[in-house]
């Protein structure tokens, strides 16, 4: 099924007219023979907009209640079961009343258009979401119901409601937009004129660069290369030298005086990766484009005026902004410049200003092909063979005669063993050489240089050709070679760069560590500072004598404005800078999720303290209210003098007394254990001991015949801490005997295996589903129905902490038959002798 079709009237404010075009458009579609239907319009008692809904067909709403409140919304699966060719809905960006199919109405309409339906709808400029900021400053209210910038773009047609702010004011004036006791209020509030402008203006420039985004699709998609005047756009080129600033400023002043004038900077920078620009003034310019209102791009090109051109023409610009040459007058003689090409090939359609500036004539290094990086050796024997084979050649073609065309192909031999071997200039040497020799031994008139035979001239400039040409293509294939081998490693580098970010592994100190080892720099830091005027602080740095400001290092490459990425050791080629960049940029990445992590830590950590300590309030509000409220009335009623109590009663109420003492003193150790253990304050004092120490004095808290004891004599002593032990076994018996039969003890058991010692207090009650095992250890975790006086719940997370505090471990099993086991496991001692050693010292004492 075809998607449906979404057309949004957009207005500047509430009263402009968006619903009454909306009914408009329906009541001509209906009289065209169209399918309409009204799924949702809140005509807010506004009598023209009520009077165009007469005549058209509704879809019931649908009511739902909260909070004691009816209220109505569109029903969906009504529209969707109705399945008209077009719905009209109202308020776009409204939030549904919580219990709806969807929580926004955009997502509502989402889903007509997915079943075909074709949809009507209004939105307010301020309802958008990426302007919710704007709008708040400007009317000093936060727009609680917005929508997605995204599902307005995809509209496929988008019609402006515009309305004067006089006009408006006028119609809120004569009531036809609130009720007659609201008027006042809104006039001299959000419907102030200076607001009403300013919202009309951020509409209208919204509308303006969606109607931009249609016309550069219809160009591309009909390929339309001639520019199109329809707003005046200035590119202007920049070098990376100082005159930029000044031609962003004048390009700035031109965009002022057009209408809805735009300035974009564009840097051209070459393929192979050599520029003369300073990274510091590109970005200084950079921003200073971007305060003005501008937009910076970085272009790669080799051909710097087809580049600009095709920049130019690619986003519809009429005008681009150039600096006067700063090349002197002799370097003319290598071609026109750049502004003349641009002027030249721009066309009747794009302007070009030529802008003078402080730097004209100053000088400019022109860029140089640089050769490949041969190698000294290779380079040294280069020159050997360009110069010393051809005087080699002439005292062997001395001694034998072999023809003037053997010779000259000989000698073309030398020069392309010169070009393989050292590249361009040893081979133009050898060229220039040979052919002087040629002339000079062996074409008549012999040892003189000039030349009878006109053939034998033919033939030298035809050798010279030969041997410069091939001398060419072997250092061009050269460079071309080295060019490949850094591209392939680069790739390699900025696939490692991706890599380490799409698996959040590399750590600052290990990325700053990889860029000095990358470039072989002896430090590196990355430097930060919160404003232009604060000093630079290190966010992290390797190497010795790192740098503490970017002036202090020999490469620095800026990372937004106030961040920069610091290299000392050497100066980089400006080839290197690519993959620095990259480098940079991810060293600010891994800056900025570490601090993220760490604050996720800290929140985390706050949470769960925050969380603790509710649960702790909760307990306290009851499970240690109840043995207070038991003492209290025990010691009340002894202290009464309206009783005589008996002796039987007198003993009740003290083991009452006595009781609650006991059930205090237990939640209250657990509590300050619990405490303890999240503050990471135990520290447990390791000694061996033998368990039939320990675990026996555990099962004091619980009636006598409520547990089993199985501790074998020949069990290795263990490394613990006593105390902790003996708590951590008093609670998990305790839990145990609370959720076992009465008639069924538990029973604690130990066993040794390889290094360790299982200490298991079996239960045979209702157990506990695997998937809730974990959670038990959980504070203030309480299983199934136990009641409030049961406990807080802190008796496992206890023994489970005090457990990991010693090196061991606490786990909970399902018991064969039924029931839970709690295995606790502890080290056993590994400097021992045997067991039988053991045991006989053990009975001894």
């Amino acid at each position: 099924m075809a998607r449906g079709k979404l057309r949004i009237y957009l207005g500047a404010a509430p009263g402009v007219g968006k619903t009454y075009a909306m009914l408009s458009e329906a009541h001509r579609r209906v009289e065209r023979g169209t399918d309409c239907v009204v799924a949702f319009v809140e005509h807010h008692h506004r009598p023209r907009t009520e009077v165009m809904l007469h005549g058209l067909e509704q879809v019931p709403r649908k009511h739902l209640d909260y909070r004691g409140s009816a209220f109505t919304e569109m029903d969906v699966d009504g529209v969707l079961l109705r399945a008209p060719a077009v719905a009209l809905v109202d308020e776009l960006a409204h939030t549904n009343v919580p219990g709806s199919r969807n929580a926004k109405r955009w997502q509502d309409v989402e889903e007509l258009l997915a079943a075909g339906i074709d949809v009507v709808s209004t939105v307010n400029i301020q309802h958008l979401e990426s302007l919710g900021d704007v709008v708040e400053s400007i009317t000093g209210v936060r727009q609680r119901e917005t929508v997605p910038d995204e599902v307005v773009r995809r509209a496929d047609q988008i019609e402006l409601v515009d309305m004067s702010p006089q006009a408006l004011r006028r119609r809120m004036a004569h009531g036809n937009i609130y009720k007659s006791d609201k008027v006042d209020a809104a006039l001299s509030n959000y419907f102030r004129p200076g607001n009403l402008t300013a919202l009309r203006e951020l509409a209208l420039l919204w509308v303006a660069d969606r109607v931009d985004e249609y016309l550069t699709e219809y160009r591309s998609e009909h390929r339309v290369s001639k520019i199109w005047g329809s707003r005046e756009r200035i590119v202007v080129g920049l070098t990376g030298g100082p005159e930029g600033r000044t031609l962003i400023r004048r390009a700035a002043r031109l965009a002022e005086k057009g209408a809805g004038g735009e300035v974009m900077a564009v840097y051209i920078a070459r393929s192979d990766g050599l520029t003369s620009a300073s990274p510091k003034e590109l970005a200084v310019q950079r921003t200073l484009v971007e305060d003005l209102g501008g937009t910076f791009h970085h272009v790669v090109g080799d051909d710097i005026p087809v580049a600009l051109l095709d920049f130019a023409r690619g986003v519809n610009a009429t005008q681009i902004v150039l600096g006067s040459s700063r090349r002197k007058t002799w370097q003319y003689v290598f071609g026109p410049g750049v502004g003349a090409t641009v002027a030249r090939e721009s066309g009747p359609d794009l302007d070009v200003h030529i802008v003078t500036h402080d730097e004209v004539a100053k000088g400019r290094g022109l860029p140089v092909a640089r050769g490949a990086r041969l190698g000294r050796s290779r380079i040294i024997w280069g020159w050997v063979v360009g110069v010393g084979g051809p005087v080699v050649l002439a005292l062997l073609l001395n001694t034998i005669d072999l023809g003037l065309a053997n010779d000259m192909l000989l000698f073309l031999t030398v020069t392309v063993a010169a070009a393989l071997l050292g590249g361009l200039f040893p081979a133009l040497a050898s060229a220039a050489f040979g052919s002087l020799l040629l002339n000079y031994f062996y074409t008549p008139p012999l040892h003189r240089l000039t030349i009878a035979d006109p053939k034998n001239i033919v033939a030298i400039a035809i050798f010279v050709g030969v041997a410069v040409s091939v001398a060419s293509v072997v250092d061009l294939a050269a460079r071309r070679t080295h060019q490949a081998a850094r591209l392939r490693a680069e790739s390699e580098i900025l696939s490692f760069l991706a890599g380490s970010v799409l698996r959040g592994e590399t750590s600052l100190e290990a990325l700053l560590e990889r860029v000095r080892e990358t470039f072989g720099m002896e430090s590196v830091a990355l430097l930060e500072r919160a404003g232009d005027v604060d000093p630079w602080t290190c966010a992290g740095s390797v190497g010795p004598r790192s740098p503490k400001r970017p002036e202090d290092a020999e490469v620095d490459m800026p990372v937004g404005d106030h961040m920069a990425l610091a290299l000392s050791g050497r100066v980089l080629p400006a080839s290197d800078r690519r993959v620095l960049a990259a480098f940079a940029a991810q060293a600010a990445v891994v800056l900025d999720r570490q601090r993220l992590q760490h604050e996720a830590d800290q929140a985390k950590e706050l949470a769960e303290g925050n969380r603790i300590r509710t649960a702790l309030l909760a307990a306290v509000s009851h499970d240690l209210r109840t043995p207070l409220a038991a003492i209290k009335a025990a010691v009340s009623s002894l202290r009464s003098d309206d009783v005589v109590w008996s002796e039987e009663d007198q003993a009740e109420l003290l083991e009452a007394i006595e009781e609650g003492a006991d059930r205090l003193d237990h939640l209250v150790g657990n509590l300050l254990d619990m405490s303890r253990l999240q503050t990471g304050t135990v520290t447990p004092l390791i000694r061996e001991i033998d368990l039939d120490e320990v675990v026996p004095m555990a099962l004091g808290g619980v009636p006598e015949d409520s547990a089993e004891l199985d501790i074998p004599e020949t069990l290795p002593m263990v490394a613990v801490d006593p105390g902790l032990l003996e708590r951590a076994v008093a609670n998990l018996v305790e839990n145990a005997v609370k959720y076992s039969p009465t008639d069924e003890p538990v029973l604690v058991s130990a066993s040794a295996m390889a290094n360790r010692v299982e200490v298991r207090v079996v239960d045979r009650g209702p157990g506990v589903p695997d998937e809730a095992k974990d959670r038990i250890f959980a504070p203030f975790q309480r299983y199934g129905d136990a009641p409030r006086g049961a406990g807080v719940g802190l008796g496992l997370a206890v023994a489970r902490g005090f457990a990991e505090a010693m090196g061991g471990t606490l786990n909970a099993e399902d018991t064969p038959g039924g029931g839970l086991t709690m295995v606790l496991t502890v080290r056993a001692v590994d400097s021992l002798p045997d067991l039988a050693t053991a045991t006989a010292e053990r009975q001894a004492s």
